[in-house]
């Protein structure tokens, strides 16, 4: 590592359901409720949350099986970091192999000061300072380094000292997160990764192409099915096959949006029984083709579907003669 890099500083809810009895545009708000998203804590703070590595659920320990697999990464080079983008997550920092990396709560940025040791450290491989480079999306400003216990030199982002989760053995992998309450993604910043739950049921973002449109609360894109209907109440045309393509979008609270015009903003039953959220009375749905937040491969198909505007008009579909 270039002794020139220097550490950085740190900087749905269950809704209640309006039955329709009257004609829709009428404005509703049903209650928020709050949620609880997060990982079981394991003793110890860095154990496994029910989907680790053998931790033993009283001492914290990470059992034989994770010592092999923290050995066998602990000194791999971190090499080219890169930025992903992850459906729940958002942008997270990965090595050149694509691997996710983490940071720990116990630790501290500011100095850089690593407190995760011994079985913590066959379980969390610290990533070793050498050969860390910065890729597309990292700034090389943010990488920094901290010399460990035993003298080796670790990685540190934005001041964090940096580890890779020994569950985690493809690219992509984001089995680490949350678990024991205080390991979490890097963001290439060195803040924690935005978890999906941080963002409200329903919010906007500006589409380079598309302009303002309807995102749920992971991020992706909302859109409408032009056969739907509206008035006097919600009818959604998609069913059978058609939802495993087109999944409805479930209730959200008025008060869990940002963005999104609130008249017309309301749920109701569908024909199959399920509930189903509106934007200014129509049904809204994402598309199975998007794979990452900012997708929107729904755009247009079969010249039915539309992404949904913060008013719930559909975006580029063409006007009624």
């Amino acid at each position: 590592m270039k002794t020139s890099w220097r550490s950085a500083s740190l900087v749905v809810s269950a809704v209640a359901v309006l039955a329709l009895t009257t004609a829709c545009g009428q404005e509703t708000t049903p209650p928020a409720s709050s949620q609880n998203v997060g990982a079981t804590a394991a003793a110890g703070g860095y154990g496994s949350a029910g989907t680790g590595l053998g931790t033993d659920a009283d001492s914290g320990t990470a059992g034989a099986g994770a010592q092999g697999a923290g050995t066998g990464t602990q000194a791999t080079a971190a090499g080219e970091l890169s930025v992903s983008t992850n459906a729940e997550l958002g942008k997270v920092l990965t090595d050149s192999a694509g691997l996710t990396l983490y940071r720990f709560d116990k630790d501290t940025a500011e100095p850089p000061k690593t407190n995760c040791d011994g079985d913590c450290a066959t379980a969390w491989p610290p990533v070793p300072a050498d050969d860390a480079s910065a890729g597309a999306g990292v700034d090389e400003s943010q990488l920094g380094e901290v010399t460990r216990a035993d003298g080796t030199k670790q990685l540190t982002i934005g001041g964090w000292p940096a580890y890779r989760f020994a569950k985690d053995v493809n690219a992509g992998d984001t089995k680490g997160q949350g678990v024991g309450g205080t390991w979490y993604a890097l963001a290439p910043d060195g803040k924690k990764a935005k978890a999906a739950s941080d963002l409200p049921g329903l919010s906007t973002r500006k589409d380079p192409e598309l302009g303002e449109i309807v995102v749920d609360k992971n991020g992706m894109t909302v859109y409408r099915f032009m056969k739907d209907e509206a008035w006097p109440e919600p009818v959604s045309n998609c069913t059978g096959a058609c939802l495993e393509k087109w999944p409805v979008v479930e209730p959200v609270a008025n008060n869990d949006t940002k963005g999104v015009q609130k008249k017309g903003l309301m749920s109701f039953t569908r024909s199959d029984g399920a509930k189903q959220q509106t934007v200014n009375c129509w049904p809204i749905y994402t598309f199975a083709g998007d794979k990452a937040p900012g997708d929107t491969n729904g755009q247009g198909v079969g010249g039915t579907w539309y992404a949904v505007a913060p008013d719930g008009k559909p975006i580029g579909a063409p006007e009624k003669e």
